[in-house]
């Protein structure tokens, strides 16, 4: 696929743009810059663009039963926020460890139980970037209103949350590792196997936020990479795409026939420019559809 493809939805010049999703009921992308504490909304008819602004770093977004209701993960806690009047209703949870860790990533498994990883925090208070220094990053599941459950510790940068079309794979990565795993998973009981390596050592960059489309392949951003790699379900990579950003961040299906793919980018503190499109939301259009975005139950 040529770079001539893909079209720029919006130039919000993020630091380390995020969860981006696509929501039907609005019709609208949402999406963050966790550096800036910001969650971003494109309304896809009219293109306008409008943001709000947190006291912490805002890593990614989910679709509830609710459809006025979003989740957020910020860096250390989780809440809901009503797209209606744009504020917080309700706190899901409080990570202990933070500011030392945060929240990353995060999606909805087929039963509608929340999954999100953790790192080492790497914000600095002025919204600049540090380095992961340390393995402190863990792997949890979470049922509102009844608790958490802490599946793997010792990840670096705990990142890609997705699961197979039958539901009985999930994937999740590991960026300083530069792999993704996969394991077996129980969707009835929300439960997961004992993980193996997926998909390791590919150079074009390190591993960040993925999305599965109906024929079970993953679409994983490269950061560092320029590039979406399309991966089969046995591992083998089936196409690559090329990127007008050198750090795709995330990615997700969308729109009516869930054959558009909408993804962030991290402009990663360069300097911000007008015509400067690092750290933009893209899309482009795909001959394979996704799946439907699973809803966090409520």
């Amino acid at each position: 696929m040529n770079r001539t493809d893909i079209r720029c939805v919006a130039v919000t010049q993020d630091i380390c743009g995020e969860g981006c999703i696509w929501h039907p009921e609005l019709n609208a992308v949402f999406w963050t810059d966790i550096n800036r504490g910001l969650l971003h909304r494109s309304l896809l008819v009219s293109g306008a663009v409008d943001t709000w602004r947190f006291d912490q770093p805002v890593t990614a977004v989910v679709l509830t039963t609710q459809p006025h209701l979003i989740g957020l993960i910020l860096g250390g806690r989780i809440v809901l926020w009503d797209t209606r009047f744009h504020k917080e209703t309700d706190t899901l949870f409080r990570l202990p460890e933070w500011p030392l860790v945060r929240c990353n990533d995060a999606r909805v498994d087929p039963a509608g139980v929340l999954w999100f990883v953790t790192m080492q925090n790497n914000v600095r208070s002025d919204g600049s970037t540090a380095d992961v220094t340390e393995w402190q990053g863990s792997l949890y599941s979470l049922v509102p209103g009844v608790g958490e459950r802490r599946w793997r510790s010792g990840l670096g940068i705990g990142n890609t949350l997705a699961w197979s079309p039958e539901g009985d794979v999930m994937y999740f990565g590991d960026t300083l590792q530069n792999t993704l795993y996969r394991s077996a998973f129980d969707a009835a009981s929300s439960t997961m196997g004992s993980p193996e390596t997926f998909f390791s050592a590919f150079e074009r960059g390190l591993p960040d936020g993925s999305a599965v489309d109906c024929e079970g392949c993953l679409w994983n951003c490269r950061y560092g990479g320029g590039c979406i790699v399309r991966v089969a379900p046995d591992g083998s990579i089936v196409k690559i795409i090329e990127t007008p950003v050198r750090n795709p961040t995330t990615c997700a299906f969308g729109m009516q026939n869930m054959r558009t793919l909408f993804f962030t980018s991290a402009s990663a503190a360069q300097t911000a420019q007008p015509l400067n499109r690092e750290g933009s939301l893209f899309s482009f259009e795909t001959s394979i559809c996704g799946l439907p975005t699973p809803l966090l139950r409520l």
